[in-house]
């Protein structure tokens, strides 16, 4: 290898290496993370983990957003979630059950996303008392689920704070 092919090899791998330095910031800021995941995670510091006798697994703590209350029977929320469901579906029927409106909503959001039947979904959440990631993961297999509980809960609560507000 002549100096000049190496010169300009060394150079492209600096040059790499500092793209990744610039722009490392911007795709993994904590505000691009937070618009991805509904819940916001604290840890302790790495000496106070260290120092507790907790493990450090166990360090994580899940604080919850509050949605607002709305029942899953009002019918704000039912006319806002009709356009996910299969058309002609009763509406009263598929309220049914749920415990809360977040949870209708995701179940509503998880199916329309993963295309996996609403009342399937729904009677795994309800009846088999499954999460929404395990019902889906045993819908479809090749589907991240964990990802798609996740998208379908944003997606329910970004619908609740539109319906606080509206």
């Amino acid at each position: 290898m002549t100096f000049g092919k190496g010169a300009v090899l060394a150079t492209g791998f600096v040059g790499a290496m500092a793209l990744g330095v610039w722009i490392g910031p911007y795709i993994t800021s904590d505000r691009a993370i937070a618009t991805l995941t509904p819940r916001a995670y604290r840890t302790e510091s790495p000496r106070a983990a260290a120092t507790s006798r907790q493990p450090v697994s166990a360090a994580r703590v899940t604080t919850r957003a509050t949605t607002p209350a709305i029942a899953p029977s009002s019918t704000e929320l039912k006319n806002h979630l009709k356009p996910l469901l299969n058309k002609g579906a009763d509406m009263t029927v598929a309220s049914e059950g749920f415990r809360n409106a977040e949870q209708f909503a995701a179940v509503a959001h998880a199916a329309r996303n993963t295309e996996v039947p609403f009342m399937l979904l729904k009677h795994r959440v309800l009846s088999e008392r499954k999460t929404l990631a395990a019902a889906i993961r045993e819908s479809k297999p090749d589907m991240n689920a964990e990802i798609e509980a996740t998208r379908a809960l944003a997606e329910a609560r970004s619908d609740l704070a539109k319906l606080a507000v509206g």
